[in-house]
């Protein structure tokens, strides 16, 4: 099949971007979505021109470092999957497909597709961590956890950091990413000693990143790759505001 695309190039950080016209023939239905841009890069390189610069890494939706906008929707149609594991039998022969990179101040772009995320490394570096000498690794039924408690925080913990929650938010706002970050630890017992220092300086670091504020229109739930749920940012003001009181 035949795809047309309207893709987004920027030199580097400090160029003028603008979108530019494509048309990529030969498209198999199996191919992922970046298999079908190596091949178009395949033939921009053959004519001597600049292939178009895109992240990725493990594609199988485990690194969080693929992620694009498709049409307006971050990672593409699909719920529950990653940009590098879209597969172009989610689109019609002769579909126009608009790819941009995230859009967030926080998130600036370094070339065409790929965003600088460093912002999210800071956030984790303030606070995402245990410090405390646990010791040795434990028997798995030595520390007895409430399988809800459990639960909630391997479901936080799924989040891979990919950023589309900030993109597609109209604040780009990054309370689900640190929510999740948030609720990972606070619900185990390794997490609760720092908990109250932990989300204060993660909220802190979020802010001075300049993310926008959230207003729960559940748009970063609803593009999450992970499904990673709102319950996250209520637990994240929850733990905050006990902390801030304290």
């Amino acid at each position: 099949m035949q795809i047309n695309l309207k893709v987004w190039r920027q030199e580097n950080r400090q160029a003028i971007g603008g979108y530019k016209n494509y048309s990529v023939s030969d498209v198999s239905e199996h191919m992922s979505f970046f298999e079908m841009l190596d091949k178009l890069n395949n033939e921009l390189v053959r004519k001597g021109e600049d292939p178009i610069a895109f992240d990725h890494d493990c594609r199988e939706g485990i690194c969080g470092s693929c992620g694009v906008t498709i049409n307006g929707r971050a990672h593409g149609p699909l719920r529950g999957v990653t940009s590098c594991q879209l597969h172009m039998r989610s689109f019609k022969d002769g579909d126009t497909l608009v790819v941009e990179p995230w859009r967030a101040a926080s998130f600036p772009v370094i070339k065409d597709l790929v965003v600088d995320r460093k912002s999210f490394d800071r956030i984790m570096e303030s606070g995402g961590y245990v410090s405390i000498n646990t010791g040795g690794t434990p028997d798995a039924n030595a520390i007895p956890i409430p399988k809800i408690d459990a639960d909630a925080a391997f479901d936080s913990a799924t989040c891979i950091g990919c950023g589309a929650c900030v993109a597609i938010c109209k604040n780009s706002a990054a309370m689900l990413f640190v929510g999740a970050k948030v609720t990972q630890f606070t619900k185990l017992p390794q997490g609760k000693v720092e908990r109250r220092e932990r989300v204060k300086n993660m909220v802190a670091q979020m802010d001075a990143e300049g993310f926008g504020s959230c207003t729960n229109t559940g748009a970063c739930e609803a593009e999450c790759p992970k499904e990673i749920s709102l319950t996250n940012i209520a637990t994240l003001n929850k733990e905050y505001l006990k902390a801030s009181l304290c």
